[in-house]
């Protein structure tokens, strides 16, 4: 079926073949409408099935189906695709189905056949979630195209597919402003150009789709900052010494994140971060137990002695059963809990790699805004569960039981340690085993 469209230059790369195309960059540069369009065009064409996935999606209304919906009639092409409630589909066979990552991962996981994936706000997409939906899109020639406007310099989707430059033969980086689209309205031309003039540094990231350093109102901007600067988001190593704690936050409609740290003298190493949506205790069980982490305490928040509907034990007895130390955490208010945490910062050196999406939480975790100012009260959205389990954490690093030696006995014993990987290794500047070692 032949139907032609017009297209921005810079979007032709999408008829080309290439393993990944990202497209990013400012605000009205027509990017979701292109790809849009060259989908219905290119499923008009020939049978495809079609993916438009993003990190999270409530409903049907969150998706890029609308947006479908409008350029189908834009290009008339009515009397070729039905548009569904849920999904679309053509008179050839042609599909769209619409998902979200983060709470769909079951499903994510099944879908065969998939030719082009279109991930919108793709800035979103967790480090996670991308090992989830990767491997997904396995087909021969299979193709997974990315929108978004960047945020932060540190996000994980702007790093690995724009910052880094390897396997650059198999993608297409393309980004994108006003000044590529031909069509740019004049409405959109006169709120740009009012922007400009108000705020300049907004300006460049909406508009010139350049990334910013830290995202306003943010809740640890301060700690995060100086984190990153006195070099404390690093690989860190695990003493096998040193049992693991595990500090959690529970998830019901929302994710269950969870912590993985140890106290080693005066340092706290941050080893690792796990998310999850959707799923039960016991799929954090066994993911615990597929580690090979030596367990010490399971810190947990006051709701987990709450007996939940459908279970006869609680979250603290579940535990309990199977073989771990739980803890519950006293319950403190939240401005307590943050201020614990901004104290807690200064000693934590975070995993970069194993900390990820952890780390991506307390980057994102902002106060919300009511009457143009900004409040004391955070955001409750897809970052704060990462966050509140960092504070539980925080709270739990006064409690005895976390280490019941004294910081005096622990500072003797790493020295003991690091006496002796001297003595058998002959040097314990920079052997993993001897805590004093790692901090050089």
């Amino acid at each position: 079926m032949a139907t032609e469209a017009e297209f921005p230059q810079k979007l032709q790369c999408l008829f080309q073949p290439k393993r990944f195309k990202i497209l990013y960059g400012g605000r009205g540069a027509g990017r979701s409408w292109g790809v849009a369009r060259a989908l219905l065009l290119i499923g008009a064409e020939r049978p495809i099935r079609v993916l438009c996935a993003r990190e999270f999606q409530n409903s049907i209304t969150d998706s890029v189906h609308k947006l479908l919906a409008d350029q189908i009639n834009n290009l008339g092409l009515g009397d070729f695709y039905e548009i569904q409630a849920s999904r679309i589909v053509g008179r050839n066979g042609t599909s769209f189905a619409f998902e979200g990552i983060k709470n769909n991962t079951t499903r994510i996981k099944s879908y065969e056949g998939i030719d082009y994936c279109w991930v919108e706000e793709a800035v979103k997409v967790s480090r996670a979630s991308w090992g989830i939906l990767i491997p997904t899109i396995r087909k021969d020639g299979s193709e997974i195209w990315m929108t978004f406007n960047p945020e932060l310099e540190t996000d994980y989707t702007y790093q690995r597919f724009v910052v880094d430059s390897t396997d650059s033969e198999r993608k297409f980086v393309i980004k994108m402003t006003w000044r590529d689209n031909p069509f740019f309205p004049p409405e959109l031309l006169s709120e740009m150009e009012a922007d400009k003039r108000r705020d300049p540094d907004y300006y460049l990231n909406v508009w010139e789709g350049h990334t910013i350093q830290m995202l306003e109102g943010v809740v640890y901007a301060k700690e995060m900052r100086r984190a990153q600067e006195e070099n404390r988001i690093i690989a860190v190593p695990y003493d096998r010494t040193v049992p693991v704690n595990t500090y959690w936050d529970l998830g019901r409609a929302d994710n269950t994140a969870i912590w993985f740290a140890q106290r080693v003298a005066m340092q706290w190493r941050i080893l690792a971060y796990y998310e999850a949506s959707g799923e039960d205790i016991g799929h954090f069980i066994k993911y615990l137990q597929n580690r090979s982490y030596i367990y010490g305490h399971a810190f947990l928040p006051h709701d987990a002695r709450a007996r939940r509907l459908g279970t006869k034990l609680t979250i603290e007895e579940q535990l309990r059963e199977s073989g771990m130390s739980p803890v519950v955490v006293p319950k403190q208010s939240l401005l307590d809990g943050i201020n614990a945490a901004r104290i807690f910062f200064p000693n934590c050196y975070f995993d970069q790699e194993k900390c990820a999406d952890g780390l991506n939480a307390l980057r994102h975790y902002r106060y919300r805004i009511v009457d143009g100012a900004f409040s004391n009260e955070p955001i409750h959205d897809q970052f704060s569960d990462g966050a509140d389990a960092f504070r539980y954490m925080a709270l739990a690093s006064h409690h005895r039981s976390v280490d019941k030696r004294g910081v005096l006995d622990r500072l003797i014993a790493a020295k003991e340690q690091a006496r002796a990987a001297k003595e058998n290794n002959g040097s314990g500047r920079n052997g993993r085993g001897g805590n004093l070692g790692w901090l050089g």
